[in-house]
Parts: C-alpha cells; sequence; structure tokens
C-alpha cells in the first residue's frame, strides 16, 4: 500500500484517512471534497492519474488542516506515531507538514516498529524536518526543488530561514549543491532535483539529467512539482527502481505539460489529465527500447 500523509490549507479540515478518488477537478477522500490545484492534493490527483495506466494498486491519504500554526501537522504526527507500526505500507510519502524535529522522530521511531520497513520519501515540510532532525540518511528519496536543496547542503542551517546566503547564491550551481547535501550527510540516499533541469541522484553522483520536453509556462505554474513527486510515489509503488521511477517521472511530468498546452492561466489539474496519456507513451517507448537492445544483444 502507497501511503501518502499531508495537509491542506483549511484549519478547519478533520484529520481524514482513507483512501481518494478523483472526481473532475476535486479528489474525495471519505466523502469530503478537495479542490486538485497544489500541495498535497496535486500529489494525490498525479497518483491517481498514474494508476490509469499502473493499474490499480492499494493508495490511503492521510491528510488534515494546517494554515500554518502546526497545529493539525501535530494532530497527524501523533495518529503516524501510534499508528503506522500496525500498518501494511509498502511506500510512505511524507510532504506538506510542518516541521518539528521532536514528533518527525516519534513517526521515524514508528516507521522502525513496523513489521517490513516500507519506501520512505520525503518532500516539502517533512523533508526538511528530516534534515533539521539529522536523520536524512534513514530515507529513500527526497525530491527536493532547487531552493529546498540549498538547505540540505547548509550544513549549518537548522531551518530554512538561515541557509546562508553564499550557498543560496549557488542555485545555478546544482551539481554542487548536490555534492554538498551528500558530504554533510543531509539528503537521502536517491535525490530527484526538480527545476528546469531535473537531476537524478543516487549516493551522491547524478545519474540522469532530463531537461526536454520543455514548456516554459509549467516553470511559474503552482503544483508541477508535486505532480512530479506524485508521479515518482505511484511508479515506485509499481515496483520500479527508484532511479528509474525518477527519470520515468521526470520525462512525463515534461510531456503532460507539454500535451495541456500551458499558459500562465493554466491550473495543474490540465497537467494531471494528460498523466495517462504522457505515461502511456513513455512506457512503451522505453519498452520498445528495451526490446530493441535485447534483439541486438
Amino acid at each position: 500500500m502507497l501511503l501518502i500523509v499531508g495537509t491542506v490549507p483549511d484549519e478547519t479540515f478533520p484529520l481524514t484517512v482513507g483512501p481518494a478518488v478523483l472526481d473532475g477537478a476535486d479528489m474525495i477522500v471519505n466523502g469530503i471534497r478537495v479542490p486538485v490545484n497544489r500541495g498535497t492534493p496535486a500529489l494525490v490527483g498525479a497518483v491517481l492519474a498514474a494508476c490509469q495506466v499502473l493499474g490499480p494498486m492499494p493508495v490511503e491519504i492521510a491528510l488534515v488542516g494546517d494554515i500554518g500554526t502546526g497545529k493539525g501537522s501535530r494532530h497527524l504526527y501523533e495518529h503516524l506515531s501510534r499508528e503506522l507500526p500496525g500498518m501494511a505500507t509498502t511506500t510512505l510519502a511524507f510532504h506538506y507538514l510542518q516541521p518539528d524535529v521532536d514528533w518527525h522522530n516519534k513517526v521515524l521511531f514508528a516507521v522502525e516498529g513496523m513489521a517490513k520497513r516500507p519506501v520512505l520519501i520525503a518532500d516539502a515540510g517533512f523533508m526538511y524536518a528530516a534534515k533539521m532532525s539529522g536523520q536524512a540518511q534513514s530515507y529513500d528519496l527526497f525530491t527536493p526543488d532547487v531552493g529546498e536543496l540549498s538547505f540540505l547542503a547548509d550544513e549549518d542551517a537548522p531551518h530554512p530561514f538561515y541557509t546562508r546566503g553564499f550557498i543560496l547564491h549557488q542555485d545555478k550551481n546544482v551539481p554542487d549543491l548536490i555534492a554538498r547535501a551528500h558530504e554533510y550527510q543531509n539528503g537521502a540516499r536517491h535525490l530527484l532535483v526538480k527545476g528546469s533541469v531535473d537531476y537524478v541522484v543516487e549516493d551522491g553522483e547524478i545519474t540522469g539529467q532530463i531537461s526536454k520536453p520543455a514548456a516554459e509556462a509549467m516553470e511559474a505554474m503552482g503544483g508541477t512539482g508535486d505532480t512530479l513527486t506524485g508521479l515518482v510515489c505511484a511508479l515506485i509503488e509499481s515496483g520500479k527502481r527508484i532511479p528509474d521511477a525518477c527519470r520515468i517521472a521526470a520525462l512525463v511530468n515534461r510531456m503532460a505539460g507539454m500535451y495541456a498546452d500551458p499558459t500562465p492561466a493554466c491550473q495543474v489539474m490540465d497537467i494531471i489529465l494528460q498523466i495517462p496519456k504522457a505515461l502511456a507513451r513513455v512506457l512503451e517507448e522505453q519498452e520498445i527500447i528495451k526490446n530493441s537492445v535485447k534483439n541486438d544483444g
């Protein structure tokens, strides 16, 4: 089972755990309708769209409202620390939560109590908490953008607000930031660095760079990084190796953007609707290449 953990910016949204379905531009979980525009709902939307091609897979959502105070996040942290040891989760993706080192450590301790350790993926606020706790290398995959990577690369920064300026100014030198994050053990074993060029990283080494296709309007569209993380989650849960899942996800996210023919007025749901077509094409092309290599051999 893939379990996706995150928040929505609505303090009245209750702690909700269960399967989700897509309905138009909304996600429905336990009868509650949530707009799929960005953040964790966009990640979930990408997962559900990918399942149309990858086939049905067990997906559950653990969601709560939080407007930045941390109250909802702490409620969700507490729930996870209590319930995770009894859950049969194979892929566990943490997304937008307020960083809280103490609660992060309790959740990670609960993970260690699970019968089988799941693949651990962290993005956004939970990735910050993982780095701040000194436990980054307990994770299998981080999916930072370049700004988030700068924080990972700063071995002294206790919080993203305190990332040192000379590191922030290296945002165009992604390979150096990757190397620095690895040197100080502030990155997961695998990284998918999201940006105008997507970098696939394993044990500090860049193993892939994806820059095409490119739709310039996607750069300013909120939520496309969330859809990329969602695609990676779905592909890993489907059985793909983490580096392969990262490469495929980057290609699919970009191709879905091209199919959507985005403008500055587009919403992330326009991208999500194109994911099945893009994913089917990328998987078909990779199968053709695989068979060609096999036949040549």
